[in-house]
């Protein structure tokens, strides 16, 4: 069943007061409430819906007006719940029109939303805030036909994987799983595999390598009896064999993979999509996540630098093998056919499309660049403090959304949050340029009466 939208309804209710009449409607939040197209991303995230029979749905402004909301503020969903009771300005951004002393809401809710809209849907948001810009005057359509095109990493919510970690890691989510099927198993090496890896940390940390990896020895040791003696007993049982493949499977992973190991590794149990990044940093020189693909304007414009595309792409690809998928997604994006693409040198040997391959330039290129395209190869480290503060401010910095979809899911958001936090500065400083511009006209009146 689709969801029921929200309306204003223009009525009035004697035991409650309207928000419209308790707030500053002249706040950059609600200005921003009034510019968004709300009808856009009702019909955009509505195709997700059919008209079957059932409950229906939370309304698209409630749940898109949240998400915008976490994003752009930084919020858990706890946090943003805890926000939404207590700010009335939330509550008029997601179509309120009376203050709410209780959520209308469950936080699971957007789990749920986030799961059901997925990458393809929530794109819309990027696509409405770059048309809020225009609408606003913060950026003009041509400033969105020259880009620059740049690749990060979007941490995962993992802990630094070690082998020794791993390992006593996959033999207790073992044997909790085992206890709870009502395995009993020969020994579960609570104790002594405990012992072992504080052990192996020790010797590692005194740079006693030869105890460390006698200590390593011992916990792969105790894994392997722990996935045999469960494999033995769950032999035959269709039921307890579907219940352990995926443990097992990851387990006997973590048993074998090895330092100098070409291929794909496990570096996290409950997210084994997690890839070891290199990227070059000095004070970093492995990132576990996904790579990251963002695209900002060239110049800035009076808004701000606004991200045009932002997508994950799993599987570590090379920079320069990007740009055959990221280019069409980003003219389909933002409606406006791209005149040049901006690149940095790991783009070199790029797999641009034949229509866009002259149109991509790389920074240190010697050939076909003229004066006015050596000054644009200049603004080229101007994505960096875009990926920054979606990094810092607007949750990119570390994912918590769980699976290959999260990371896709986390990297629009980001991007989407980052674009309305640069609108809502805009606005606030259209409302004090106009409020300026009032008092200067006041105070020459006031000067002309004088005289």
């Amino acid at each position: 069943m689709r969801p029921k939208e929200r309306r204003d309804s223009g009525q009035k209710d004697l035991f409650r007061a309207r928000l419209d009449q308790i707030i500053d409607m002249g706040h950059p939040l609600a200005k921003l409430a009034r510019t968004v197209d709300w009808r856009f991303l009702e019909e955009r995230f509505g195709a997700a819906y059919t008209d079957k029979p059932g409950h229906p749905p939370l309304p698209t402004r409630l749940m898109a007006g949240l998400s915008i909301l976490k994003h752009m503020h930084d919020l858990s969903d706890e946090v943003l719940c805890e926000r939404w009771i207590e700010n009335p300005y939330y509550q008029l951004f997601c179509g309120e029109e009376f203050f709410r002393h209780a959520l209308v809401f469950d936080r699971s809710s957007l789990t749920r939303w986030r799961q059901r809209m997925g990458e393809e849907k929530l794109v819309a948001l990027i696509q409405e805030s770059l048309n809020v810009a225009t609408r606003t005057g913060a950026a003009k359509p041509a400033d969105f036909s020259k880009v620059i095109v740049d690749t990060t990493v979007q941490p995962k919510a993992v802990a630094f994987p070690t082998d020794a970690k791993l390992m006593h890691r996959a033999r207790e989510r073992l044997v909790r799983l085992a206890k709870k099927h009502g395995l009993m198993l020969r020994q579960s090496y609570e104790r002594v595999g405990k012992y072992a890896l504080i052990k192996h940390q020790r010797y590692a940390h005194a740079k006693q390598f030869k105890r460390a990896n006698r200590a390593l020895r011992t916990l792969r040791t105790y894994l392997g009896r722990v996935t045999r003696d469960i494999m033995r007993k769950i032999k035959g049982q269709a039921e307890l064999e579907s219940v352990f493949a995926l443990p097992l499977s990851l387990s006997r992973r973590v048993r074998e993979q090895r330092k100098n190991q070409r291929g794909k590794k496990v570096y996290s149990l409950h997210a084994p999509e997690v890839e070891c990044i290199g990227k070059g940093k000095a004070h970093r020189p492995y990132e576990f996540g996904v790579k990251v693909s963002i695209a900002t304007t060239l110049h800035h414009s009076k808004g701000g630098q606004f991200i045009a595309h932002a997508k994950a792409m799993p599987g570590n690809p090379y920079d320069g093998h990007t740009l055959e998928t990221v280019i069409p997604e980003i003219e389909a994006q933002i409606g406006v056919s791209l005149s040049r693409i901006i690149a940095d040198r790991g783009y070199r040997g790029h797999n641009a499309l034949p229509d866009h391959r002259f149109k991509v330039y790389i920074s240190g290129q010697r050939r076909r660049v003229t004066e006015h395209i050596k000054r644009e190869l200049r603004r080229r480290s101007a994505v960096e403090p875009v990926i920054g503060h979606a990094k810092g401010e607007h949750r990119m910095g570390r994912n918590y959304l769980a699976g290959p979809a999260g990371d896709a899911i986390n990297a629009v958001l980001a991007a989407a949050g980052y674009n309305f936090r640069r609108l809502l500065a805009w606005l606030a400083l259209l409302l004090s340029t106009f409020l300026l511009a009032i008092a200067r006209e006041a105070r020459s009146q006031n000067q002309h009466a004088a005289a």
